[in-house]
């Protein structure tokens, strides 16, 4: 083994309702979609039309900016609908599907015995090319660059999230298959991280053609950023590229058999899952079916992805297209009379304001309650406790709202997305929406760089 990387810094917090490792097909959905509100900077262009018939792999839509990146159907069937929103913004594309799975038919072939460009060619064609997120920013990979290298994170630390080696573990041809198409992407390293002291699947423990990595400590530990900052930072006018390990094997997939395989083993996870467990199901499925005679209560919020950076969707909603996992927790809508100033013997805290740090081991039903509202943001250091990174998160922020470009590269807004900062928000004693206001700066500085 290499040696550890040892996270110090960071937070797990710990939520009732982890699924069992146990996989089921009995939640089949008739209804599919695929958001163009999923892949930031995208400006969709139909290529359908609604009561088209589509098969697995059949474009939708493209990128109007790059038209040679294509958005697929996830499903064989009828396009039932195109949904907007204000300005005739496109929100969905609404498959329904006839249950056969006919899929568009590609070349197989070695990556071994291909080029660059026709690898790059196929994951276009295919449509699975939306599948490799280019950092900084987050956005899909630009294929006509060569990042300096390509990140995979074999392990996951965010609440509920599923065992990553439990999904992979009947995958090692088409996982070993994917990283030989990807080594060819870079003129650099593939690196896969990997948790240290833990059960490694033989998907990544066999795994060629990478640098393995391990890693030990709290969330967010399996954050492919966290990873890059350790491994290989990101500096000005670089560019990595980053592939979870279900997207690694449909690419894998594809030059194996043909075919664009849109299917993903998903975690229905939370406090509020009667028996949470894995389901396998097509990407962009509906919640619907997922959740019938599932969980208990009424009142209840569903994320696409983890509790902390996921996409509160309505139970009717659809699975995101880059999430692995669905959360269900309660709402918050209460008050607390006296709020934080009664005796707080059963209630979860970040700090010694109330006495969970007594039992570590235990796992709580938290809610979406803010526990107070929105105030003043002052230096507390709550955020540089959570967040292992040589950055100063606060001061960062700041200068996104400030809108000032010279001092966000300084402070290392190149290093982080979303997810990676998701802590921070959720200690925050102001209550500041720590990630809405990085994306705002992230568009912005990616607007300057252009």
């Amino acid at each position: 083994m290499s040696e550890i990387i040892k996270i110090k810094r960071g937070l797990d917090i710990k939520l009732q309702g982890n699924a069992d490792k146990t996989v089921s097909q009995d939640a089949i959905s008739g209804l599919y979609a695929i958001k163009p509100t999923d892949f930031i900077g995208l400006t969709p262009k139909l290529c359908i039309n609604s009561g088209d018939l589509v098969k697995v792999g059949t474009p939708l839509f493209f990128d109007k900016n790059r038209p040679e990146v294509k958005f697929v159907s996830p499903v064989s069937g009828k396009v039932l609908d195109v949904s907007r929103g204000e300005k005739r913004k496109i929100l969905a594309v609404i498959i329904e599907s006839d249950g056969k799975n006919d899929f568009l038919k590609f070349a197989t072939a070695s990556p071994a015995d291909l080029s660059r460009e026709k690898i790059t060619e196929a994951l276009l064609e295919s449509g699975i090319w939306p599948m490799i997120i280019q950092r900084p920013y987050g956005i899909i990979a630009d294929p006509t660059k060569n990042p300096k290298a390509i990140f995979i994170s074999g392990f996951d630390t965010a609440p509920l999230a599923p065992d990553l080696n439990f999904l992979m573990k009947d995958s090692e041809k088409e996982f070993q298959t994917g990283i030989n198409a990807l080594k060819k992407l870079t003129d650099g390293t593939v690196h896969l991280s990997l948790a240290a002291n833990s059960e490694v699947c033989p998907a990544f423990a066999k795994a060629v053609n990478v640098e393995i990595h391990y890693f030990s400590g709290p969330h967010p530990a399996g954050n492919v950023g966290i990873q890059i900052h350790h491994i290989d930072p990101i500096n000005k006018g670089e560019e990595v590229w980053v592939v979870s390990p279900q997207n690694v094997a449909a690419i894998g997939k594809l030059f194996l058999e043909g075919v664009f395989d849109n299917s993903i083993t998903i975690a229905l996870a939370g406090s509020e899952v009667l028996k949470p467990s894995y389901y396998k199901v097509a990407r962009g499925t509906s919640l619907l079916e997922l959740i019938k005679d599932k969980v208990s209560g009424n009142d209840l919020r569903y994320i696409s992805g983890d509790a902390l950076s996921g996409t509160q969707i309505t139970k009717d909603g659809f699975l995101g297209f880059y999430d692995n996992q669905i959360s269900v927790i309660p709402e918050g809508n209460y008050y607390e009379f006296l709020g934080w100033a009664l005796p707080g013997l059963g209630k979860y805290s970040t700090s010694r304001s109330f006495f969970s740090w007594l039992t570590p081991s235990k796992k709580y039903s938290l809610d979406t309650n803010l526990k107070g509202g929105e105030r003043a943001f002052v230096m507390t250091g709550e955020y540089e406790k959570v967040l292992p990174m040589d950055i100063y998160p606060v001061m960062l922020i700041k200068a996104i709202l400030a809108e000032d470009i010279d001092k966000m590269e300084q402070l290392g807004i190149y290093e982080v997305v979303e997810e990676d900062m998701a802590l921070c928000e959720f200690v925050c004693t102001s209550k500041t929406e720590v990630q809405s206001i990085l994306r705002k700066g992230l568009d912005l500085m990616k607007k300057e760089m252009e």
